[in-house]
């Protein structure tokens, strides 16, 4: 078993270029997690010094592997761009300073030779999000694209389970190299850690080690550019959605939504994100159509939003034995009526982001 003494003294052998402290002492080491036989943490630096400091997360990674009982590890790099200081302003109210300030904007990340980037979106978790990400990745690449999935979700991971995947990914030439499923380039924080972790990150945290996924891994290649990448947001409209929306220019957004009104009004707050932000809503996807959760109310409401409406799904037990079972529906039986439907739904997104 790890012990957290002995994993903050071999973070803090490993010393700081910049400050010559180890890297606890340093302040470095942000959320560190230690259980049973795995550690990790993310390495928060500033933005300018982020390649410099690739080689010091790698060692602290062997050092850390190094250590007596230590099986999984996880080092995430984090690169925040620090404020430069305020000038002063004595004799000045906060209001003239404000009105006179430059205001700057917001840094952007587009990810390295990837075409477009697709939200999925939902205001409510147990909408079945997820699952109709996977499933719609699917479907796009079963049109021929290159497709990748980014599982965007720090708290609730679920990718790995619905793919069928597992094990920590490669770096290479100081990239993530994405796993491959079902004909998917994957991402997720799960292949970082155990499935019964608790990731215990403020917002800021997630936000920039889903920011390190999405371009730091190596989606496609300046030969072989990625089509599309479908990014699966987390549910709700808080920080960790709205940095992410922020920062990395989003080609459109489909919100998943159950028809009962409870969860619509939800869809509804995150299509007024989405406005605010400026990243055009290609459509709502009603789930878990029929008797039990209703049916027509999201079509009712993208009506009313005047969006488009891209097609319902049912409440099929396929849909949720392929998830848990890592065979997404769509991928090992193209020919049945579920893979019909998210055939349709992403020859919308197709003529959407004209792909």
């Amino acid at each position: 078993m790890a012990e957290r003494t002995a994993v903050i003294a071999a973070l803090d052998a490993i010393i700081d270029p910049v400050s010559g402290q180890g890297l606890v002492a340093a302040g470095l080491v942000q959320g560190l997690v230690v259980a049973d036989d795995r550690a990790g943490f993310a390495l928060e630096v500033d933005r300018s010094q982020a390649a410099a400091y690739a080689p010091v997360r790698d060692a602290a990674e062997a050092a850390l592997k190094a250590l007596p009982g230590m099986a999984r590890v996880s080092v995430i790099l984090t690169a925040e761009t620090k404020p430069a200081a305020a000038p002063r302003t004595a004799g000045l109210s906060k209001a003239a300073v404000d009105q006179g300030r430059v205001k700057a904007p917001v840094p952007t990340d587009r990810p390295a030779h990837v075409r477009r980037v697709l939200a999925v979106a939902s205001g409510k978790g147990g909408v079945g999000k997820s699952t109709v990400a996977v499933n719609l990745a699917a479907a796009l690449a079963a049109r021929g694209l290159s497709v990748g999935i980014l599982d965007a979700d720090v708290y609730g991971p679920s990718l790995p389970t619905m793919l069928g995947i597992s094990g920590q990914p490669a770096y290479e030439d100081g990239a993530i190299v994405p796993h491959v499923a079902h004909g998917l380039k994957a991402m997720s924080v799960g292949l970082l850690t155990k499935m019964d972790d608790a990731m215990i990150w403020r917002g800021p945290m997630a936000s920039q080690a889903i920011t390190q996924m999405l371009t730091q891994t190596r989606w496609g290649t300046e030969d072989a550019p990625l089509d599309v990448l479908v990014v699966d947001l987390p549910p709700g409209t808080g920080d960790v959605q709205l940095t992410l929306i922020q920062k990395t220019p989003l080609d459109g957004a489909v919100i998943v939504s159950t028809p009962q009104e409870v969860a619509l009004a939800d869809a509804r707050r995150a299509h007024t994100l989405f406005q605010r932000v400026n990243v055009p809503t290609l459509g709502l996807i009603e789930n878990m159509s029929g008797p039990i959760f209703g049916q027509g109310g999201a079509k009712a409401e993208a009506e009313r939003l005047s969006i488009p409406f891209l097609g319902d799904l049912p409440l099929d037990a396929a849909l949720r034995e392929g998830g848990d079972a890592g065979r997404p529906p769509v991928s090992v039986d193209p020919s049945g009526e579920i893979a019909g439907r998210f055939d349709s739904i992403a020859g919308h997104i197709v003529a959407a982001l004209d792909l």
